[in-house]
């Protein structure tokens, strides 16, 4: 089957995204790192912990919740690992002396994963213990396939001592419906997406309504366990299945959207009282972040290209 335009820009996408050589040309040049950090700044509150809170506090004050992740993965010197575990327990402790009881959220990858699991495991309880004192959330992102095992292991051995500590599941992965099934006797929240990595066809199937299908009865066996759970998706389609089948109405349920994508949806949906939370990133490693948003949604490169010639920002956090 021939791919269309949008599958094969978003494919390209998530190919650069992943190669170092041309992140880090990006990162060291002097022309095009301003230009595109302006594209980014869409979709990212800025480059520190502060320009991240500033924003997460204007949303708290809207009546949303929030997730905040200072952004970062497949970092593989541990000195990086171990600054980016210190990092997280300076934001947790910020936030927690405001008196901001909400979400953290990490990749593991960003605090030694990639080293090795071990060392992700040692920094994660850390973390989570430091946010367990604090009231605070800590949600473990999802990443490739090939990390799975590891961070499902990870998480349940952390979430038996931190029952504060959730975890994210990716609906298009095949084996995600059999490890639901094991999830659900854990306490923390779990966090439905689609999934955003590039996978072989043997392991994830493509967007289609049969993925939607499968996000939609992930979604419903958690409700039916009365299991607190995070929707994190942008798709209209789907949300108004959600909304139709009242499963919003629980509540233990939120809806979770990317800072930037739909704000007006979001908006909507928080105008009928429902759970509505906005997941937040800040730091330097949002190139990867970039292309993955204009990956999930092609039709992003055009405000990416808008916001480099003419930046509106920050008019993303006001039309909340």
């Amino acid at each position: 089957m021939m791919k269309t335009p949008e599958v094969q820009v978003a494919q390209a996408l998530k190919s650069v995204a992943r190669n170092e050589h041309i992140k880090s040309y990006i990162q060291q040049s002097n022309e095009l790192y301003p230009i595109l950090l302006k594209a980014a700044k869409r979709f990212v509150t800025g480059e520190n912990k502060q320009e991240g809170i500033e924003i997460a506090n204007e949303l708290i004050s809207k009546g949303y919740f929030i997730s905040l992740e200072y952004i970062g993965e497949n970092i593989t010197d541990l000195k990086k690992c171990i600054k980016a575990k210190d990092e997280f327990l300076h934001l947790i402790e910020e936030i927690g002396s405001m008196s901001i009881k909400q979400t953290v959220s990490l990749d593991l990858s960003h605090i030694g994963l990639s080293v090795n699991p071990e060392t992700a495991y040692i920094h994660l309880l850390q973390i989570a213990k430091k946010a367990n004192m604090y009231g605070i959330t800590l949600m473990i992102s999802m990443e490739e396939s090939s990390k799975t095992n590891d961070i499902l292991d990870i998480y349940k051995k952390a979430s038996e001592q931190y029952p504060n500590v959730g975890i994210t599941i990716q609906a298009h992965l095949y084996r995600s419906n059999n490890d639901i099934q094991e999830l659900i006797r854990y306490p923390g929240k779990i966090r439905v997406v689609k999934g955003a990595y590039q996978e072989s066809d043997e392991v994830a199937m493509s967007r289609s309504k049969e993925l939607n299908n499968c996000y939609l009865k992930l979604v419903e066996q958690l409700i039916e366990a009365n299991h607190p759970v995070s929707i994190a998706t942008h798709d209209e389609t789907l949300i108004q299945e959600i909304v139709h089948r009242q499963y919003l109405n629980h509540p233990n349920v939120e809806i979770e959207m990317l800072y930037g994508i739909r704000p007006d949806l979001l908006s909507n949906l928080k105008g009928k009282e429902y759970n509505c939370k906005v997941y937040l990133t800040y730091g330097k490693e949002w190139y990867l972040y970039l292309c993955h948003r204009i990956a999930e949604y092609p039709e992003n490169l055009y405000r990416a290209v808008t916001d480099m010639i003419n930046p509106s920002l920050p008019e993303s956090s006001r039309s909340y």
